[in-house]
């Protein structure tokens, strides 16, 4: 279960996070205003807070894997919210960022 609990908390990280930046920059770049930025910058406290809730107390680690989360999902974003189109290269990457989580968070250790 801890491994399904620390999955669903970087999907919820990733949520508030890349969607925080997203209203950001949909306030600023997009001049859709204060409203947007205000809601982006109250989603980006709150990813800060899910990334505390991840089983493993390692501070570097977990924001480390998150990275390799962050960039798979915010290919995910581009395409489901703005329509982006990932090439190979994006793709490969990405996978490449996930094999990283799963190496840095998942792979046994000595206690």
């Amino acid at each position: 279960m801890t491994i399904g609990r620390s999955l669903i908390l970087f999907c919820v990280a990733a949520l508030f996070e890349i969607g925080g930046a997203w209203l950001v920059w949909q306030g600023v770049r997009e001049h859709r205003g204060w409203i947007w930025i205000g809601a982006g910058v109250i989603a980006l406290g709150l990813y800060g807070f899910a990334a505390t809730l991840q089983p493993d107390a390692n501070f570097g680690r977990i924001l480390a894997a998150y990275g390799g989360v962050f960039v798979a999902g915010s290919l995910a974003w581009g395409m489901v919210v703005d329509g982006f189109r990932p090439d190979r290269y994006d793709v490969t990457g990405a996978l490449v960022c996930l094999v990283g989580v799963a190496i840095i968070m998942y792979s046994p250790r000595a206690v």
